[in-house]
């Protein structure tokens, strides 16, 4: 391997402007070198934009063909995950696929398994941190909610309240899959602070049936669940409530809360942690650790790994997990009833 980790980027995307590039160009020892996007205009675009010596494509299997090439990442809607992923661990290359790892649960295990096949290195873009997750874990760990009775997480927001508004791509199932709102990237994150779903029991509803398509000729239908409301007991014996909405204009920061029989934790997944213990009159603000603190270093996580260095998140097992708890929603709200997890089929 050259001393530069030489990358090839499927997709690339608003994420890569916005993250993935500024990431990247903090890391002396990587390197872009092809981009492909669906045109090659739009890839020379953003090679300008960036400032970037590397050469636009747009046939994905001659970038991966590439031997200049150690590692690809990709960008694209879920619907290409899967298929790329897949292609690029048996090109022999190190993968980061951008979230949500896939289309449904089926593709995340297919991912998941031909990962275990290699030594290659692979990495699911992780939700944005929380930055007190890791303090939050460490108080759970030391007792502070001793045993935990309910997990209550409520994420809530007004992207699709404007029933005007155009048809996203996120609402048409063949790009988006059975992914639902912010659902995958929150349990991604409560699963790494409280665990596992042993059981769930699910509700959703599409409130705006059609909207208009971005290129105005006309309507077309809403294929994903503008709310979801899942309850369920995790693998620790709490019992847990999700409430998810894009129609909840002005519903307030999401929040986690905890109630166990020693504490109560309040975390608004941001930088402020309420705690009371049992005696307490009211919950105070307990300060996050600045060297617990959780920034973003998702790409130099990733090329770390390929050096040599500690897996980074997100792993395929947890991205596999947290599709799994998608794939339980869907089962639970079309065939009605409790879904116990995890799923043998």
């Amino acid at each position: 391997m050259a001393d530069k980790i030489r990358i090839g980027i499927i997709g690339a995307g608003g994420i890569f402007r916005s993250r993935h590039f500024p990431g990247l160009a903090k890391i002396d020892d990587a390197e872009v070198v092809a981009i492909c996007n669906r045109s090659i205009e739009s890839g020379e675009k953003v090679i300008a934009e960036q400032g970037l010596s590397a050469e636009a494509m747009t046939d994905p299997q001659t970038l991966l063909n590439r031997d200049d090439i150690d590692a690809v990442m990709i960008g694209t809607w879920p619907y290409k995950h899967c298929e790329f992923v897949l292609a690029s661990l048996d090109a022999g290359k190190h993968t980061f696929v951008q979230a949500r790892m896939a289309m449904n649960l089926r593709e995340a295990r297919l991912m998941y398994a031909r990962s275990r096949e290699s030594n290659l290195v692979t990495q699911i873009c992780p939700a944005p941190p929380w930055k007190g997750g890791r303090f939050l874990r460490r108080l759970i760990d030391e007792g502070y909610l001793g045993d935990i009775f309910h997990v209550y997480v409520r994420d809530l927001g007004g992207r699709y309240w404007d029933t005007d508004e155009p048809l996203h791509w996120r609402q048409i199932r063949r790009y988006s899959g059975l992914n639902i709102l912010g659902m995958g990237i929150t349990v991604e994150r409560v699963a790494r602070v409280f665990g596992y779903m042993s059981t769930i029991t699910a509700e959703t509803e599409i409130f705006t049936s059609e909207r208009p398509l971005p290129d105005g000729s006309g309507d077309g239908p809403v294929e994903t669940p503008d709310m979801a409301h899942v309850i369920g007991k995790m693998e620790n014996g709490a019992r847990a409530a999700f409430l998810f909405s894009g129609v909840a204009q002005f519903g307030g920061k999401s929040v986690v809360e905890a109630y166990g029989n020693k504490g109560t934790l309040i975390y608004d997944m941001g930088t402020q942690i309420l705690g009371a213990k049992t005696g307490d009159r009211r919950p105070q603000q307990i300060p996050i650790p600045e060297d617990e603190a959780t920034e973003w270093t998702v790409e130099a996580d990733f090329i770390n790994a390929i050096k040599g260095g500690p897996q980074g998140d997100t792993s395929f097992y947890e991205g596999m997990k947290y599709m799994e708890f998608t794939e339980a929603v869907h089962r639970s709200t079309e065939r009605g009833g409790t879904v116990r997890l995890p799923l043998i089929d």
